[in-house]
């Protein structure tokens, strides 16, 4: 299983673009059920396009906003949701607790992922510690590195805590 996260979602839902077309290519060869991603990601998501919506004014962009909209809900809908559950919740508040320089959001997706045995996508510079790995020498454009870092200081953070 790969998680993706909010940026590769995004990425994903602009399908023209170049790096779309190559997120697809990588993970054409997994079965669909195992590229899940977070509700967290979900949640950022909709908070840019409820801004989005705000912002639009005439009802023509706003008939293309609503389209568009129908079109990310029916994304979310083909792909598993990671729910922050119980479990999560206590990993990110422990997360919390360090101190790390991460942003809210990347430590919930972290903790998400952490409950599910399965590595964030990432590029070329970073390996996930468990499951599926890219090839080396994979990338993916606009690869969320940061949240892999976050995944990776999970680990450091997980050792410290045991």
């Amino acid at each position: 299983m790969v998680v993706l996260d909010t940026d590769h979602m995004s990425v994903l839902e602009r399908s023209a673009q170049p790096g779309a077309v190559l997120l697809r290519t990588r993970l054409a060869p997994l079965p669909p059920e195992e590229v899940v991603t977070t509700i967290i990601s979900y949640e950022e998501q909709m908070r840019g396009w409820m801004a989005y919506l705000a912002r639009t004014r005439s009802v023509r962009h706003q008939v293309e906003a609503y389209r568009r909209l129908l079109q990310h809900l029916d994304n979310y809908r083909r792909i598993p949701v990671l729910p922050f559950d119980e479990a999560a919740a206590v990993v990110f508040q422990r997360l919390q607790r360090t101190r790390l320089r991460i942003g809210t959001m990347d430590l919930k997706i972290a903790a998400v992922q952490s409950g599910s045995d399965a590595p964030l996508a990432q590029d070329d510079q970073v390996r996930p510690l468990t499951g599926h790995c890219w090839p080396q020498g994979t990338r993916l454009d606009s690869p969320s590195l940061h949240v892999v870092r976050s995944h990776l200081l999970l680990a450091e953070v997980g050792k410290r805590l045991a």
